[in-house]
């Protein structure tokens, strides 16, 4: 499995709870400072994380987004 950690940047209120309805993002909250929402990505394969920031970045009000994936 890889994990990946992805801040969204977003005025839209409830952004997070909409991050949730995508596929293998297992949690979303909003945060506090530079970012306005935080989601984790659960998935089989390194190239999955592409599809899945593509899919938070074309939601309506997104603004930016940036994606750390976990390291072993």
């Amino acid at each position: 499995m890889v994990k990946a950690v992805v801040l969204v940047k977003s005025p839209k209120k409830l952004i997070a709870a909409r991050l949730r309805k995508i596929k293998s993002i297992y949690d979303s909250f909003p945060v506090t400072g530079q970012f306005d929402a935080v989601a984790f990505i659960d998935v089989n394969q390194l190239s999955e994380i592409k599809n899945i920031t593509t899919q938070i970045q074309i939601i309506d009000g997104v603004d930016r987004t940036e994606t750390m994936v976990e390291v072993e």
